[in-house]
Order: structure tokens, then sequence, then C-alpha cells
């Protein structure tokens, strides 16, 4: 009877075990990483390939499971040289297949912030891991004046690059502009500039910094959404350096003309802001991606887990899933506490 009795232990203890494992392997928790700022991630034939802002090179991390970037395969693709117009500052990168070819622009400078401008990495290998990456030059933007935060967006076969920059050559304030593209590595034409940061959530950052501007608004960060027929741009707003810093979104008709400042119309408040109660803050320059499977639509995005801790280090790159409301536009919700768990992206199970 006894043994019976332990016979039947073990079994409901492993019969449990293996449904707990089970379970955390179909799981993960926030944060994706100890830390890394502006995230961003394409999913492509079975594959993440994800990367951040390292501030000295641009690595990628590739792995099957976004849930998983903490132990997958990672490799540096660029170091920048020691000198020159690309050598420091190296921000917001982010890899994008076009055209049968992996692209990679991200911002840099000189070592003068008022030198940062975008560049173009091209790879022809099949997997972004593999092959050479061929610095292609500086994407210039019409009027060639400060910019960071470049992303590209096929419209219809057309290709649409979006940046923050400055109007002038001073640092006053960041604007989300718009410009053709003629190839993944050209731009032409006019810039378009699409918003502004105008409403009273988007305009705090106090640098008080010693060119006597005393008052810094920012835009930066766009990235664009889909939905049926409607185009959202989703940005983020307010210094990052502030508790202020949030996302916004504009929102325009699929039919309609990007590079007319007409189409597109902006939201009052934030689309997803910082949760004291779940001690998430600053969240902000995000970027989208689907489950395998294509069913599921989520957002990554950094953010910091105490206040105060502005544009450092701390910043850690968290995912978490989103809807849509009845009338097309997504609901973001609120940003997660860290350690919730969550079900990873639907599809393929690792």
């Amino acid at each position: 009877m006894k043994m019976k009795f332990l016979i039947y232990t073990i079994f409901i203890s492993c019969f449990f075990s293996n449904e707990i494992s089970a379970q955390r392997k179909n799981t993960f928790t926030n944060p994706l990483l100890a830390a890394g700022a502006d995230p961003w991630c394409v999913y492509k034939d079975g594959f993440y390939y994800y990367t951040h802002t390292t501030g000295k090179n641009i690595t990628l991390w590739k792995s099957e499971s976004i849930a998983a970037l903490a132990t997958a395969p990672q490799k540096i693709v660029f170091t920048p040289p020691a000198t020159g117009p690309y050598s420091k500052e190296i921000w917001a990168p982010e890899i994008h297949w076009l055209q049968g070819k992996w692209y990679i622009y991200f911002a840099a400078d000189s070592g003068k912030n008022e030198s940062h401008r975008l560049w173009v990495l091209e790879n022809s290998a099949a997997d972004p891991m593999q092959g050479e990456w061929v610095m292609k030059g500086k994407l210039t933007t019409p009027g060639d004046k400060w910019s960071i935060d470049g992303t590209v967006y096929d419209h219809n076969g057309s290709l649409y690059l979006l940046w923050s920059g400055w109007e002038g050559d001073i640092n006053f304030q960041q604007n989300i502009y718009i410009c053709a593209m003629s190839n993944p590595w050209t731009t032409y034409g006019e810039r378009v500039k699409i918003s502004s940061p105008e409403l009273h959530w988007e305009t705090h950052g106090d640098l008080n910094n010693p060119d006597d501007v005393p008052h810094v608004s920012v835009n930066e960060g766009p990235q664009i959404l889909a939905n049926k027929e409607k185009l959202f741009l989703i940005y983020s707003a307010s210094g990052c350096w502030t508790e202020y810093y949030a996302l916004g979104m504009l929102s325009m008709n699929a039919s309609s003309n990007l590079m007319d400042t007409a189409s597109w119309q902006k939201m009052l408040q934030p689309v997803f802001k910082k949760s004291e109660k779940n001690k998430v803050y600053a969240p902000g320059h995000n970027s989208f991606f689907k489950s395998p499977d294509g069913k599921e639509d989520w957002i990554l995005y950094h953010a910091n887990s105490k206040p105060g801790q502005g544009c450092g280090k701390q910043r850690s790159p968290r995912a978490q899933k989103f809807t849509w409301k009845a009338d097309g536009t997504p609901d973001f919700g609120v940003p997660l506490k860290t350690g919730t768990p969550l079900q990873i992206p639907s599809g393929k199970r690792k």
C-alpha cells in the first residue's frame, strides 16, 4: 500500500512538474533583456532579428522566440571607425528586409551632436547574421539637417523615409519629417514636416543647456502601423530624460497622400504612457511586430523601472500584445509590470 502511494505521489509530482515546465516554455516576463534602449525587431523566415542602441556598435540577436533574447546568439555586425562622421553616438539602429536585401539604418555623429545624420548598411545574404555588411553611405535627408531615428516604410511599393530632425541648425525642437525614396539608400524631393511638439504633454524637456536654449521639445522615434484602411504613425514625445516621455499617434486614410501634412490627424492625448501603479516610467521609442502565425500584434518598447532614471542605461526592452478598437485604432493598454507572466507570441512554441 505504501509502495502504491509512493508511486502515485511520484507520478503526480512529475505530472505537475512537467505541466509547470511546459507553461514556463510558453510564457515569458519583461524585461526581455537587462538593458537596451530603442528596441527594434523584425520577424522573417521563422526568426526574430532584434537590435537596440548600444552606443558603440550595432549588434544583432537572432531567435526563434522573442522571449529567448537573453540566451539567443548575437553578433556585432558593425563597429564604427575611431574617427569620422559616423564614429560616435550610434543610435536607434533598425534592420529591414527591402527589395531582396537586408538594410540597417542608424544615426551617428563625429563626436558633436549637431553633426548627427543617418547612415545605411547593406547585406545581400539571406541570413543577416551571415554575409558582409557594407556601408552604403550617408542617407542624406532633404536639406541635410540634423537627423536621427530613421525608419523606412513601404507603402504600396513606394518607399518613404521618416525621421526626427531639426528645422534648422539649432537644437530648439525635434520634428517628425517624411520624404520619398528612390531606393533603400537614397532620398529625393522635399522633406515634409508631419508632426511638431505642440501639445502640453509633448513639450516637457528643460535642458538648461549652455547654448541659451531654455526649452527643448521633442517628437522622435516615428513608426508606421497599418490596419485595414488606416495608417497610424506612433511616435515618442517630450524629453526621454523626463518622466513625461510617452507615445503619441497620428492617423490617416491609407488612400491619402503620406506627403501631405493635412492627411495626418494628431490625437490630443498620449496613447501609451507611464504607469506609476505598475512601476513603469518613460515608456517609448517603440517598434511593432507580428506573432509567428501572423494573428497577433505586439508592441516592443523601452522603459525605466524607477522614476528619475532618464535616458541612461537602466532603460530595458519590453514587449506586450495589443488589440484593436472597434473603430480600427490600436489599443495599447497600459505598460505591464515587470515579472508579469505573458503568453509568448502565438504560433511556433519554443
